[in-house]
């Protein structure tokens, strides 16, 4: 038989009366040193299967230098695999940068939103998101996303307010790799500061927004002198702060636009000469005015303050001479003739150096923002290229859907084309596009007048496009031109103000947008959106 060691363990409970106790030993430093070398060894004997256990026993029976340079080792350990883990982590993620992020999950989820409704677009405010009669009703999802795709357009992309945080990693990713380290770390010290300083940090967006135009309506530009009969014409002198007016009382004004009094400046009257149309020449210091029926025209010199008639043009086989278009680059005027006819006059000389022709008659002129281009449409709809320094025809398309056309125009920027119908639609167009498709298609077709469409004016910026018809009173519309969208705004008044327009202009810096209505007026407003002239 093995040999059995027997350990005695203590007394649970001492009964002994607490009087009758003993006065407890005097601490011996020799003893205890015995007594726990005697607890090592019969722990030895007892062997090691459980660590945990003899870990507490060594903590309760003694062994605490043992137990104390053990669990620094252990720590020691911890933290160095702790480190190689994080490095390991560092090392992927340089690796691998394009790793997908874990999709976040929604805190909360109401059922009703998955549900399929059906919302009715024909109300007032979502007639707008509409691209055809069969969107009529469209599921709360898919309005939604329209609503979405509306606001990036005309914001021009998603702001970054907006963007989610996977979208600004990436985005931040991306610029991290373009610029240099110092780039990146003034950025954050910019939003750093943002953070910590107080202040008016809203500021007006640069973009024209949709929806309402800030507006102000002022005294008529022609109200120091007021036409005794319809205006033909208004329009803004190209650099100074200056308006013109002119019509059938045989008068052409000049007033100086303040937006309170506008006084006048001017004025000639033209016998016998009802004016047909009056515009300013490319630098502003001549007035050509026509006639409805006289192959005869006026030159009025502004510098001089002298009236030129021009009876004769060398090389116009033409009775009369009635619609013009100023061009761009030179000093020349774009005649328009009859049977299809446009002519090239040169204002120096006074004689036509270049023609083109169309099928069918002339509706319409518009020349490109640098004059190389021209675009004529025809009453029969269709819609030519010319290039005016060859003289060629470029292209030739059919505007969508028209029967008659009545007007057309360029945007300043080259970017879009507008061509109005007798329908009163009006098709927007992009300019190139127009150039190299022989089958281009709209971007928005306006469908807000109900009569012919026979005034069409973009603005400088290319922002606001203002169609008119003077076969009706109050006929007139602003296109927000980024969202292909009609202000909501205009016209409203309490009273009539547009009635039947027959012109329209935007001053040089949009500050200004007045109209020439069948009352001798001049309605003037003052869009709050621009601050210059």
């Amino acid at each position: 038989m093995e040999d059995v060691n027997v350990i005695k363990l203590p007394e649970t409970e001492d009964r002994t009366p607490a009087k009758k106790r003993a006065r407890p030993p005097q601490f011996d430093p020799e003893r205890e040193e015995q007594d726990r070398q005697t607890n090592v060894k019969r722990l030895a004997v007892l062997g090691e299967t459980d660590g945990s256990v003899k870990l507490l026993e060594e903590l309760v029976f003694g062994a605490e230098e043992e137990l104390l340079e053990r669990l620094v080792e252990q720590e020691d350990e911890d933290q160095t695999g702790t480190l190689l883990l994080q490095d390991e982590d560092e090392e992927s993620e340089d690796e691998a940068p394009q790793q997908q992020q874990p999709v976040k999950k929604a805190a909360w989820v109401d059922e009703d939103d998955e549900l399929d409704e059906e919302v009715d677009m024909r109300h007032r405010y979502r007639r707008n998101l509409m691209r055809g009669e069969a969107e009529s009703t469209m599921s709360k999802q898919k309005l939604q996303q329209r609503m979405r795709e509306q606001f990036q357009k005309a914001m021009g992309g998603t702001p970054s307010w907006a963007e989610s945080g996977a979208q600004k990693k990436k985005k931040k990713k991306k610029k991290k790799a373009a610029d240099e380290e110092d780039d990146d770390d003034d950025d954050e010290d910019d939003e750093d500061d943002l953070l910590r300083r107080t202040g008016n940090f809203v500021a007006s967006s640069e973009s024209l927004p949709s929806g309402i135009l800030r507006m102000k309506k002022c005294l008529h530009a022609n109200s120091a002198r007021p036409s005794e009969d319809r205006l033909t014409t208004v329009q803004f002198h190209p650099s100074a702060q200056v308006v013109m007016t002119a019509g059938l009382d045989q008068s052409v004004c000049l007033f100086q636009v303040d937006g309170k009094t506008n006084p006048k400046i001017q004025s000639i009257h033209l016998e016998r000469f009802p004016v047909h149309k009056a515009q300013f020449s490319r630098d502003g210091e001549v007035v050509i005015a026509t006639s409805f029926r006289n192959k005869m025209f006026y030159l009025y010199d502004m510098m001089e303050g002298r009236v030129t008639p021009v009876h004769t043009v060398r090389g116009l086989n033409e009775a009369r001479v009635k619609e013009f278009s100023v061009c761009p680059e030179g000093d020349a005027l774009l005649l328009t003739g009859t049977r299809g006819y446009l002519h090239l006059l040169t204002l120096k000389t006074k004689e036509v150096v270049r023609s083109v022709k169309i099928n069918g008659d002339v509706s319409g002129v518009a020349l490109s923002p640098d004059g190389s281009k021209i675009f004529a449409n025809s009453e029969e709809g269709e819609v030519y290229v010319f290039d005016l320094r060859s003289s060629r025809c470029v292209n030739k398309f059919s505007d969508d859907g028209c029967v008659r056309a009545s007007s057309i125009a360029a945007s300043r920027n080259g970017q879009y084309l507008a061509c109005g119908s007798q329908s009163g639609v009006v098709n927007i167009y992009s300019q190139e596009a127009c150039l190299n498709s022989a089958n281009p298609k709209p971007l928005k077709a306006v469908m807000n007048l109900l009569t012919s469409a026979t005034a069409l004016a973009f603005n400088p910026s290319s922002e606001i496009l203002a169609i008119a018809s003077r076969a009706e009173d109050e006929a007139a519309r602003l296109v927000h031109l980024p969202s292909l969208t009609v202000f909501s705004n205009f016209p409203v008044a309490k009273r009539k103000i547009v009635y039947r327009t027959s012109c329209l202009d935007f001053s040089p810096n949009s500050g200004f947008f007045s109209l020439a209505n069948n009352k001798g007026q001049a309605p003037l407003f003052r869009l709050l959106h621009y601050k210059d002239f």
